[in-house]
Protein backbone atom coordinates (compact mmCIF):
# COMPACT_ATOMS: atom_id res chain seq x y z
CA UNK A 1 0.00 0.00 0.00
CA UNK A 2 3.11 2.47 0.74
CA UNK A 3 4.69 1.48 -2.22
CA UNK A 4 1.71 1.93 -4.34
CA UNK A 5 0.84 5.64 -2.70
CA UNK A 6 4.66 6.58 -3.37
CA UNK A 7 4.13 5.63 -6.60
CA UNK A 8 0.87 7.76 -6.82
CA UNK A 9 2.92 10.85 -5.41
CA UNK A 10 6.11 10.06 -8.04
CA UNK A 11 3.35 10.51 -10.86
CA UNK A 12 1.56 13.54 -9.17
CA UNK A 13 4.15 15.75 -10.51
CA UNK A 14 4.90 17.94 -7.51
CA UNK A 15 8.60 16.91 -6.44
CA UNK A 16 10.05 19.91 -8.72
CA UNK A 17 8.82 23.82 -8.51
CA UNK A 18 9.57 24.14 -12.33
CA UNK A 19 7.21 20.78 -13.10
CA UNK A 20 5.03 21.83 -11.03
CA UNK A 21 4.69 24.88 -13.02
CA UNK A 22 4.44 23.41 -16.18
CA UNK A 23 1.72 21.04 -14.92
CA UNK A 24 -0.40 23.84 -13.74
CA UNK A 25 0.01 26.07 -17.41
CA UNK A 26 -0.55 23.06 -19.45
CA UNK A 27 -3.48 22.19 -17.02
CA UNK A 28 -5.10 25.89 -17.85
CA UNK A 29 -4.35 25.56 -21.69
CA UNK A 30 -6.12 22.15 -21.68
CA UNK A 31 -9.19 23.57 -19.78
CA UNK A 32 -9.48 26.71 -21.83
CA UNK A 33 -9.56 24.21 -25.16
CA UNK A 34 -12.11 22.17 -22.83
CA UNK A 35 -14.82 24.35 -22.78
CA UNK A 36 -15.90 24.99 -26.24
CA UNK A 37 -15.80 21.34 -26.90
CA UNK A 38 -17.35 20.40 -24.61
CA UNK A 39 -20.27 22.90 -25.12
CA UNK A 40 -20.35 21.97 -28.62
CA UNK A 41 -20.60 18.29 -27.69
CA UNK A 42 -23.68 18.54 -25.23
CA UNK A 43 -25.23 20.53 -28.39
CA UNK A 44 -24.79 17.61 -30.40
CA UNK A 45 -26.72 15.53 -27.84
CA UNK A 46 -29.10 17.25 -27.35
CA UNK A 47 -28.81 18.57 -23.73
CA UNK A 48 -27.52 21.60 -22.22
CA UNK A 49 -24.07 23.18 -22.28
CA UNK A 50 -23.43 22.40 -18.43
CA UNK A 51 -24.43 18.95 -18.91
CA UNK A 52 -21.42 18.31 -20.68
CA UNK A 53 -19.46 20.77 -18.80
CA UNK A 54 -20.35 19.17 -15.98
CA UNK A 55 -18.91 15.26 -17.41
CA UNK A 56 -16.18 17.36 -18.17
CA UNK A 57 -15.03 18.21 -14.88
CA UNK A 58 -15.77 14.97 -13.36
CA UNK A 59 -14.66 12.02 -15.98
CA UNK A 60 -11.68 14.81 -16.12
CA UNK A 61 -10.98 14.63 -12.61
CA UNK A 62 -11.57 10.97 -11.22
CA UNK A 63 -9.42 9.46 -14.65
CA UNK A 64 -6.53 12.20 -13.69
CA UNK A 65 -6.25 10.91 -10.12
CA UNK A 66 -6.85 7.27 -10.97
CA UNK A 67 -6.37 6.39 -14.28
CA UNK A 68 -3.39 4.15 -15.87
CA UNK A 69 -1.33 6.85 -17.59
CA UNK A 70 -0.92 10.22 -16.38
CA UNK A 71 -1.09 13.04 -18.41
CA UNK A 72 -4.27 11.57 -20.29
CA UNK A 73 -7.02 14.62 -20.46
CA UNK A 74 -10.38 12.96 -20.41
CA UNK A 75 -14.39 14.34 -20.97
CA UNK A 76 -17.18 14.88 -22.69
CA UNK A 77 -16.58 13.67 -26.40
CA UNK A 78 -18.14 13.57 -30.12
CA UNK A 79 -17.89 9.78 -30.57
CA UNK A 80 -19.82 9.13 -27.65
CA UNK A 81 -22.25 12.25 -28.12
CA UNK A 82 -23.55 11.02 -31.34
CA UNK A 83 -24.93 7.76 -29.39
CA UNK A 84 -26.77 9.66 -26.81
CA UNK A 85 -28.56 11.89 -29.32
CA UNK A 86 -31.50 9.32 -29.91
CA UNK A 87 -31.37 7.98 -26.86
CA UNK A 88 -32.35 11.85 -25.34
CA UNK A 89 -34.39 12.24 -28.25
CA UNK A 90 -36.75 9.34 -27.74
CA UNK A 91 -36.74 9.12 -23.93
CA UNK A 92 -35.35 12.32 -22.44
CA UNK A 93 -32.22 13.46 -20.62
CA UNK A 94 -33.08 11.64 -17.49
CA UNK A 95 -32.51 8.36 -19.68
CA UNK A 96 -28.53 9.20 -20.37
CA UNK A 97 -27.78 10.13 -16.81
CA UNK A 98 -28.99 6.12 -15.99
CA UNK A 99 -27.44 4.84 -18.94
CA UNK A 100 -24.49 6.64 -18.11
CA UNK A 101 -23.87 5.18 -14.92
CA UNK A 102 -24.54 1.62 -16.15
CA UNK A 103 -22.04 2.45 -18.66
CA UNK A 104 -19.74 2.87 -15.74
CA UNK A 105 -20.50 -0.48 -14.01
CA UNK A 106 -20.14 -2.15 -17.43
CA UNK A 107 -16.34 -0.35 -17.31
CA UNK A 108 -15.84 -1.08 -14.20
CA UNK A 109 -16.70 -4.73 -14.50
CA UNK A 110 -14.04 -4.79 -17.69
CA UNK A 111 -11.28 -3.38 -15.52
CA UNK A 112 -11.91 -6.07 -12.92
CA UNK A 113 -11.83 -8.85 -15.27
CA UNK A 114 -8.68 -7.17 -16.78
CA UNK A 115 -10.09 -7.06 -20.18
CA UNK A 116 -8.12 -3.76 -21.10
CA UNK A 117 -5.30 -6.03 -22.09
CA UNK A 118 -7.18 -6.86 -25.59
CA UNK A 119 -5.79 -3.76 -26.70
CA UNK A 120 -2.66 -5.49 -27.50
CA UNK A 121 -4.94 -6.93 -30.03
CA UNK A 122 -4.92 -3.87 -32.16
CA UNK A 123 -2.42 -4.19 -34.72
CA UNK A 124 -0.40 -1.71 -35.76
CA UNK A 125 -1.75 -0.62 -39.34
CA UNK A 126 -5.00 -0.66 -37.10
CA UNK A 127 -3.54 2.10 -34.77
CA UNK A 128 -1.85 4.25 -37.89
CA UNK A 129 -5.62 4.39 -39.09
CA UNK A 130 -6.67 5.31 -35.78
CA UNK A 131 -4.58 8.17 -35.43
CA UNK A 132 -5.07 9.40 -38.80
CA UNK A 133 -8.64 9.34 -39.08
CA UNK A 134 -9.44 11.06 -35.58
CA UNK A 135 -6.98 13.98 -36.68
CA UNK A 136 -8.81 14.24 -39.79
CA UNK A 137 -12.12 13.80 -37.45
CA UNK A 138 -10.72 17.02 -35.41
CA UNK A 139 -9.89 18.80 -38.42
CA UNK A 140 -12.93 18.77 -39.94
CA UNK A 141 -14.76 19.22 -36.53
CA UNK A 142 -13.22 23.04 -36.79
CA UNK A 143 -14.70 24.02 -39.78
CA UNK A 144 -18.04 24.97 -38.17
CA UNK A 145 -16.44 27.63 -36.57
CA UNK A 146 -16.07 29.11 -40.17
CA UNK A 147 -19.59 29.35 -40.70
CA UNK A 148 -22.49 31.29 -39.38
CA UNK A 149 -25.94 30.32 -39.31
CA UNK A 150 -25.24 27.03 -41.09
CA UNK A 151 -23.29 29.08 -43.83
CA UNK A 152 -19.93 30.18 -44.58
CA UNK A 153 -18.19 33.14 -43.48
CA UNK A 154 -18.28 35.72 -46.04
CA UNK A 155 -15.23 38.36 -47.63
CA UNK A 156 -13.58 40.56 -44.29
CA UNK A 157 -15.67 38.12 -41.64
CA UNK A 158 -14.05 34.87 -43.39
CA UNK A 159 -10.41 36.92 -43.30
CA UNK A 160 -10.39 37.77 -40.13
CA UNK A 161 -11.40 34.57 -38.88
CA UNK A 162 -8.32 32.60 -41.14
CA UNK A 163 -6.33 35.22 -40.03
CA UNK A 164 -6.53 35.02 -36.27
CA UNK A 165 -6.57 31.07 -36.89
CA UNK A 166 -3.30 31.21 -38.57
CA UNK A 167 -1.43 33.63 -35.96
CA UNK A 168 -2.38 31.31 -33.42
CA UNK A 169 -0.88 28.64 -35.15
CA UNK A 170 2.43 30.71 -35.73
CA UNK A 171 2.82 31.45 -32.45
CA UNK A 172 2.89 28.04 -31.00
CA UNK A 173 4.75 26.90 -33.94
CA UNK A 174 7.52 29.86 -33.00
CA UNK A 175 7.23 30.40 -29.24
CA UNK A 176 8.96 26.88 -28.17
CA UNK A 177 12.43 28.64 -30.20
CA UNK A 178 12.43 31.61 -28.03
CA UNK A 179 10.77 29.56 -25.00
CA UNK A 180 10.12 26.39 -23.67
CA UNK A 181 9.53 27.70 -20.14
CA UNK A 182 5.61 28.35 -21.02
CA UNK A 183 3.17 25.99 -22.69
CA UNK A 184 3.14 27.49 -26.49
CA UNK A 185 -0.89 26.71 -27.01
CA UNK A 186 -1.70 28.63 -24.20
CA UNK A 187 0.67 31.75 -25.20
CA UNK A 188 -1.27 31.43 -28.63
CA UNK A 189 -4.43 32.19 -27.26
CA UNK A 190 -3.27 35.07 -24.98
CA UNK A 191 -1.76 36.64 -28.11
CA UNK A 192 -4.39 36.07 -30.36
CA UNK A 193 -7.09 37.04 -27.43
CA UNK A 194 -5.00 40.42 -26.62
CA UNK A 195 -4.71 41.19 -30.35
CA UNK A 196 -8.84 41.49 -30.62
CA UNK A 197 -8.92 43.49 -28.00
CA UNK A 198 -6.52 45.79 -28.75
CA UNK A 199 -8.15 46.22 -32.48
CA UNK A 200 -11.52 45.85 -31.19
CA UNK A 201 -12.23 43.25 -33.10
CA UNK A 202 -15.35 41.78 -34.00
CA UNK A 203 -15.22 37.78 -33.78
CA UNK A 204 -17.15 35.02 -32.80
CA UNK A 205 -16.18 33.72 -29.26
CA UNK A 206 -16.77 30.82 -26.77
CA UNK A 207 -19.60 32.40 -25.22
CA UNK A 208 -21.43 32.40 -28.46
CA UNK A 209 -21.47 28.59 -28.16
CA UNK A 210 -23.39 28.79 -24.78
CA UNK A 211 -23.00 30.26 -21.30
CA UNK A 212 -20.56 28.44 -19.10
CA UNK A 213 -21.68 30.10 -15.46
CA UNK A 214 -22.80 27.91 -13.38
CA UNK A 215 -22.77 25.66 -9.40
CA UNK A 216 -21.29 22.77 -8.39
CA UNK A 217 -22.95 20.21 -10.34
CA UNK A 218 -25.25 18.60 -7.70
CA UNK A 219 -26.07 15.07 -6.55
CA UNK A 220 -29.32 13.90 -8.91
CA UNK A 221 -30.47 10.48 -8.69
CA UNK A 222 -32.01 10.01 -12.58
CA UNK A 223 -35.63 10.42 -12.62
CA UNK A 224 -36.79 7.09 -14.36
CA UNK A 225 -38.40 3.59 -13.66
CA UNK A 226 -36.74 1.26 -11.83
CA UNK A 227 -37.72 -1.54 -13.74
CA UNK A 228 -37.12 -4.04 -16.63
CA UNK A 229 -38.48 -2.06 -19.13
CA UNK A 230 -36.20 1.01 -18.17
CA UNK A 231 -33.30 -1.73 -18.30
CA UNK A 232 -34.57 -2.73 -21.76
CA UNK A 233 -33.93 0.70 -23.07
CA UNK A 234 -30.87 1.91 -21.57
CA UNK A 235 -28.95 -1.55 -21.15
CA UNK A 236 -28.45 -1.24 -25.76
CA UNK A 237 -27.03 2.18 -25.25
CA UNK A 238 -24.84 1.72 -22.27
CA UNK A 239 -23.32 -1.11 -23.96
CA UNK A 240 -22.42 0.92 -27.20
CA UNK A 241 -21.01 3.49 -24.57
CA UNK A 242 -19.11 1.55 -22.57
CA UNK A 243 -17.40 -0.23 -25.62
CA UNK A 244 -16.69 3.38 -27.97
CA UNK A 245 -15.19 4.95 -24.42
CA UNK A 246 -13.21 1.98 -23.73
CA UNK A 247 -11.58 1.62 -27.07
CA UNK A 248 -11.24 5.45 -27.59
CA UNK A 249 -9.65 5.69 -23.89
CA UNK A 250 -6.99 2.20 -24.24
CA UNK A 251 -6.22 3.61 -28.18
CA UNK A 252 -5.27 7.13 -26.64
CA UNK A 253 -3.61 5.51 -23.86
CA UNK A 254 -1.20 3.33 -26.33
CA UNK A 255 -0.66 6.81 -27.94
CA UNK A 256 0.38 8.51 -25.29
CA UNK A 257 2.46 5.49 -23.68
CA UNK A 258 4.41 5.22 -27.02
CA UNK A 259 4.89 8.79 -26.60
CA UNK A 260 6.34 8.68 -23.30
CA UNK A 261 8.52 5.74 -24.03
CA UNK A 262 6.48 4.08 -20.85
CA UNK A 263 3.80 1.19 -20.24
CA UNK A 264 0.14 2.26 -18.79
CA UNK A 265 -1.98 0.14 -17.03
CA UNK A 266 -5.00 -0.92 -19.42
CA UNK A 267 -7.53 -2.51 -16.95
CA UNK A 268 -6.51 0.47 -14.67
CA UNK A 269 -7.82 2.47 -17.00
CA UNK A 270 -10.80 0.74 -17.72
CA UNK A 271 -11.88 1.09 -14.20
CA UNK A 272 -11.42 4.64 -13.86
CA UNK A 273 -13.49 5.34 -16.43
CA UNK A 274 -15.87 3.39 -14.98
CA UNK A 275 -15.83 4.96 -12.12
CA UNK A 276 -15.94 8.59 -13.97
CA UNK A 277 -18.50 7.53 -15.40
CA UNK A 278 -20.69 6.36 -12.43
CA UNK A 279 -20.45 9.04 -10.58
CA UNK A 280 -20.95 11.52 -13.82
CA UNK A 281 -24.61 9.97 -13.94
CA UNK A 282 -25.57 10.76 -10.22
CA UNK A 283 -24.13 14.17 -10.73
CA UNK A 284 -26.02 15.62 -14.12
CA UNK A 285 -23.10 15.13 -16.43
CA UNK A 286 -23.40 13.15 -20.14
CA UNK A 287 -20.25 10.22 -19.63
CA UNK A 288 -17.28 10.99 -21.30
CA UNK A 289 -13.69 8.84 -22.32
CA UNK A 290 -10.07 10.00 -23.06
CA UNK A 291 -10.00 12.55 -25.20
CA UNK A 292 -6.97 12.07 -28.08
CA UNK A 293 -6.94 16.39 -28.83
CA UNK A 294 -6.64 17.50 -25.37
CA UNK A 295 -4.01 14.44 -24.59
CA UNK A 296 -2.20 15.69 -27.11
CA UNK A 297 -2.33 19.40 -26.09
CA UNK A 298 -1.57 18.29 -22.53
CA UNK A 299 1.98 16.15 -23.32
CA UNK A 300 2.84 18.49 -25.75
CA UNK A 301 2.50 21.22 -23.35
CA UNK A 302 4.75 19.54 -20.75
CA UNK A 303 1.81 17.80 -18.58
CA UNK A 304 3.32 14.56 -18.06
CA UNK A 305 2.12 14.02 -14.48
CA UNK A 306 -0.95 13.72 -12.83
CA UNK A 307 -0.94 17.45 -11.80
CA UNK A 308 -2.17 18.38 -15.37
CA UNK A 309 -5.05 16.48 -15.46
CA UNK A 310 -6.39 17.37 -11.97
CA UNK A 311 -5.62 20.69 -12.86
CA UNK A 312 -7.31 21.31 -15.81
CA UNK A 313 -10.37 19.81 -14.14
CA UNK A 314 -9.74 21.73 -11.39
CA UNK A 315 -9.63 25.21 -14.05
CA UNK A 316 -12.34 24.12 -15.77
CA UNK A 317 -14.86 24.05 -12.50
CA UNK A 318 -13.38 27.38 -11.51
CA UNK A 319 -14.19 29.20 -15.21
CA UNK A 320 -17.63 27.99 -14.46
CA UNK A 321 -18.27 29.04 -10.77
CA UNK A 322 -16.25 32.53 -10.88
CA UNK A 323 -14.39 33.10 -14.08
CA UNK A 324 -17.45 32.52 -16.97
CA UNK A 325 -17.42 36.18 -18.08
CA UNK A 326 -13.75 36.17 -18.60
CA UNK A 327 -13.18 32.95 -20.61
CA UNK A 328 -16.75 33.81 -23.07
CA UNK A 329 -15.02 36.47 -24.41
CA UNK A 330 -11.97 33.92 -25.87
CA UNK A 331 -11.96 34.40 -29.46
CA UNK A 332 -12.97 31.09 -30.96
CA UNK A 333 -10.20 31.52 -33.51
CA UNK A 334 -7.76 31.35 -31.15
CA UNK A 335 -8.78 27.78 -30.07
CA UNK A 336 -9.37 26.70 -33.68
CA UNK A 337 -5.75 27.70 -33.94
CA UNK A 338 -4.65 25.10 -31.16
CA UNK A 339 -6.64 22.32 -32.97
CA UNK A 340 -5.35 22.48 -36.04
CA UNK A 341 -1.74 22.47 -34.56
CA UNK A 342 -3.19 19.57 -33.03
CA UNK A 343 -3.95 17.87 -36.01
CA UNK A 344 -0.93 18.49 -37.78
CA UNK A 345 0.48 16.94 -34.74
CA UNK A 346 -1.23 13.94 -34.61
CA UNK A 347 -1.73 12.70 -37.91
CA UNK A 348 1.56 10.72 -38.38
CA UNK A 349 2.55 11.46 -41.84
CA UNK A 350 5.13 9.03 -41.86
CA UNK A 351 2.75 6.88 -42.55
CA UNK A 352 2.22 7.65 -46.45
CA UNK A 353 5.34 7.19 -47.41
CA UNK A 354 5.32 3.84 -45.93
CA UNK A 355 2.42 2.81 -46.92
CA UNK A 356 4.50 2.32 -50.31
CA UNK A 357 6.54 0.14 -48.19
CA UNK A 358 3.88 -1.81 -46.20
CA UNK A 359 2.14 -5.06 -47.01
CA UNK A 360 -0.50 -4.71 -49.69
CA UNK A 361 -2.94 -6.10 -46.81
CA UNK A 362 -1.62 -3.67 -44.04
CA UNK A 363 -1.63 -0.56 -46.40
CA UNK A 364 -5.06 -1.70 -46.85
CA UNK A 365 -6.00 -1.77 -43.10
CA UNK A 366 -4.54 1.68 -42.32
CA UNK A 367 -6.17 3.22 -45.28
CA UNK A 368 -9.88 1.75 -44.59
CA UNK A 369 -9.30 2.31 -40.75
CA UNK A 370 -8.80 6.10 -41.45
CA UNK A 371 -11.77 6.56 -43.87
CA UNK A 372 -14.05 4.48 -41.80
CA UNK A 373 -13.10 7.00 -38.71
CA UNK A 374 -14.02 9.73 -41.01
CA UNK A 375 -17.48 8.46 -42.19
CA UNK A 376 -18.41 6.34 -39.13
CA UNK A 377 -16.88 6.11 -35.85
CA UNK A 378 -13.79 5.32 -34.63
CA UNK A 379 -15.10 2.37 -32.36
CA UNK A 380 -16.43 0.94 -36.03
CA UNK A 381 -13.26 1.47 -37.47
CA UNK A 382 -11.12 -0.44 -34.80
CA UNK A 383 -13.27 -3.16 -34.93
CA UNK A 384 -13.53 -3.60 -38.85
CA UNK A 385 -9.67 -3.24 -38.89
CA UNK A 386 -9.17 -5.91 -35.84
CA UNK A 387 -11.61 -8.07 -37.79
CA UNK A 388 -10.27 -7.63 -41.47
CA UNK A 389 -6.27 -7.69 -40.13
CA UNK A 390 -7.53 -11.38 -38.34
CA UNK A 391 -8.83 -12.74 -41.92
CA UNK A 392 -5.81 -11.69 -43.09
CA UNK A 393 -3.98 -12.98 -41.05
CA UNK A 394 -5.73 -16.32 -40.60
CA UNK A 395 -5.74 -16.43 -44.34
CA UNK A 396 -2.14 -16.15 -45.01
CA UNK A 397 -1.20 -18.79 -42.55
CA UNK A 398 -3.61 -20.75 -43.10
CA UNK A 399 -2.97 -21.11 -46.95
CA UNK A 400 0.54 -21.55 -45.94
CA UNK A 401 1.16 -25.39 -46.74
CA UNK A 402 5.02 -26.55 -46.64
CA UNK A 403 7.13 -29.12 -47.47
CA UNK A 404 10.21 -30.47 -46.59
CA UNK A 405 12.06 -33.16 -49.37
CA UNK A 406 14.02 -36.02 -47.55
CA UNK A 407 15.39 -39.46 -49.45
CA UNK A 408 15.23 -42.53 -49.04
CA UNK A 409 17.78 -45.17 -48.65
CA UNK A 410 17.57 -45.93 -52.28
CA UNK A 411 17.40 -42.22 -53.80
CA UNK A 412 13.61 -41.88 -53.92
CA UNK A 413 11.60 -38.55 -52.58
CA UNK A 414 10.02 -38.32 -49.94
CA UNK A 415 7.51 -35.21 -49.04
CA UNK A 416 6.67 -34.20 -45.92
CA UNK A 417 3.60 -31.97 -45.51
CA UNK A 418 2.94 -29.45 -43.19
CA UNK A 419 -0.22 -27.24 -42.56
CA UNK A 420 -3.55 -26.91 -43.52
CA UNK A 421 -4.49 -29.00 -46.83
CA UNK A 422 -8.48 -27.15 -47.80
CA UNK A 423 -9.78 -24.90 -50.65
CA UNK A 424 -7.29 -22.27 -49.95
CA UNK A 425 -3.87 -24.08 -49.88
CA UNK A 426 -4.63 -26.80 -52.99
CA UNK A 427 -2.80 -24.59 -55.22
CA UNK A 428 0.41 -24.04 -53.16
CA UNK A 429 0.09 -27.86 -52.84
CA UNK A 430 0.08 -28.68 -56.15
CA UNK A 431 2.91 -26.31 -56.92
CA UNK A 432 5.34 -28.66 -54.13
CA UNK A 433 5.47 -31.51 -56.49
CA UNK A 434 7.36 -32.07 -59.94
CA UNK A 435 5.95 -35.16 -61.46
CA UNK A 436 7.76 -34.98 -64.62
CA UNK A 437 10.86 -35.02 -62.94
CA UNK A 438 10.33 -36.44 -59.57
CA UNK A 439 11.70 -40.01 -59.13
CA UNK A 440 10.18 -43.09 -59.75
CA UNK A 441 9.38 -43.25 -56.05
CA UNK A 442 7.84 -41.03 -54.79
CA UNK A 443 6.40 -41.13 -50.89
CA UNK A 444 3.98 -37.83 -49.81
CA UNK A 445 3.68 -38.03 -46.24
CA UNK A 446 0.80 -36.49 -44.54
CA UNK A 447 1.18 -37.22 -40.37
CA UNK A 448 1.97 -33.35 -39.93
CA UNK A 449 -0.86 -32.57 -42.56
CA UNK A 450 -4.88 -32.18 -42.52
CA UNK A 451 -6.85 -32.80 -44.99
CA UNK A 452 -9.96 -30.58 -44.12
CA UNK A 453 -12.73 -30.93 -47.28
CA UNK A 454 -13.40 -31.96 -50.70
CA UNK A 455 -11.83 -29.69 -52.51
CA UNK A 456 -8.08 -31.25 -50.66
CA UNK A 457 -9.47 -34.63 -51.36
CA UNK A 458 -10.12 -33.48 -55.45
CA UNK A 459 -5.93 -31.60 -55.27
CA UNK A 460 -5.22 -35.42 -54.04
CA UNK A 461 -6.81 -37.09 -56.76
CA UNK A 462 -5.76 -35.05 -59.76
CA UNK A 463 -1.93 -35.41 -58.62
CA UNK A 464 -2.32 -38.79 -58.09
CA UNK A 465 -3.27 -38.67 -61.82
CA UNK A 466 -0.24 -36.90 -62.60
CA UNK A 467 2.22 -38.93 -61.22
CA UNK A 468 0.47 -42.34 -62.93
CA UNK A 469 0.73 -40.48 -66.54
CA UNK A 470 3.97 -39.68 -65.74
CA UNK A 471 4.42 -43.27 -64.92
CA UNK A 472 5.71 -42.74 -61.44
CA UNK A 473 5.01 -44.97 -58.28
CA UNK A 474 3.28 -42.59 -56.06
CA UNK A 475 3.32 -43.56 -51.81
CA UNK A 476 0.44 -41.53 -49.84
CA UNK A 477 1.38 -42.07 -46.01
CA UNK A 478 -0.79 -41.15 -42.64
CA UNK A 479 -3.96 -40.35 -44.42
CA UNK A 480 -6.93 -41.18 -42.17
CA UNK A 481 -9.41 -43.96 -43.18
CA UNK A 482 -12.31 -41.03 -43.79
CA UNK A 483 -9.95 -39.53 -45.87
CA UNK A 484 -9.26 -42.99 -47.58
CA UNK A 485 -13.11 -43.61 -48.29
CA UNK A 486 -13.28 -40.47 -50.15
CA UNK A 487 -10.68 -40.73 -52.69
CA UNK A 488 -11.39 -42.36 -56.00
CA UNK A 489 -8.19 -41.99 -58.76
CA UNK A 490 -5.39 -42.39 -55.60
CA UNK A 491 -7.22 -44.59 -52.98
CA UNK A 492 -5.09 -47.93 -54.43
CA UNK A 493 -1.84 -45.47 -54.05
CA UNK A 494 -2.16 -45.59 -50.18
CA UNK A 495 -0.01 -47.26 -47.30
CA UNK A 496 -2.02 -47.51 -44.31
CA UNK A 497 -0.30 -48.14 -41.10
CA UNK A 498 -3.23 -48.60 -38.25
CA UNK A 499 -0.56 -47.95 -35.66
CA UNK A 500 0.76 -44.77 -36.66
CA UNK A 501 -2.06 -43.09 -38.97
CA UNK A 502 -4.10 -40.49 -37.37
CA UNK A 503 -7.96 -40.62 -36.53
CA UNK A 504 -9.07 -37.32 -38.00
CA UNK A 505 -12.29 -36.30 -39.93
CA UNK A 506 -12.60 -34.47 -43.31
CA UNK A 507 -14.88 -32.09 -43.10
CA UNK A 508 -16.46 -32.82 -46.78
CA UNK A 509 -19.84 -32.67 -48.56
CA UNK A 510 -20.99 -36.69 -48.85
CA UNK A 511 -23.09 -35.51 -52.32
CA UNK A 512 -20.00 -33.80 -54.19
CA UNK A 513 -18.32 -37.88 -54.08
CA UNK A 514 -19.76 -39.85 -56.88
Amino acid sequence: MKQALKTWVDELGIQNPNIMKNELLSGLTVALALVPEAVAFAIVAQVDALVGLYAAFIVGLITAVFGGRPGMISGATGALAVVMVSLVMNHGVEYLFATVVLMGILQITAGILRWGKFIRMVPYPVMLGFVNGLAIVIGLAQMDQFKSGGTWLQDMDMAIMIGLTALTMAVIYIFPKISKAFPAPLAGILITTGLVFAMGLEVSTVGDKGSIAGGLPPLHIPEVPLNFDTFKIIFPYAVILAAIGLIESLLTLNLVSEIKEEQGGASRECAAQGAANLVTGFFGGMGGCAMIGQSMINVKSGGWNRLSGISAALFLLMFILFGSSLIEQIPLAALVGVMFMVVIGTFAWQSISALRRMRKSDAFVVVLVTAVTVWQDLAVAVVVGVIVSALVYSWNSSTHIDVRISKTGEGNKIYTLYGPLFFGSVDSFMELFDPKNDTDDVVIDFMHSRVWDSSAIEAIDRLATKYQDAGKTLHLTHLSHDCVDLLDRAGPMVEVSTVEDPNYHVAVDYSLRK
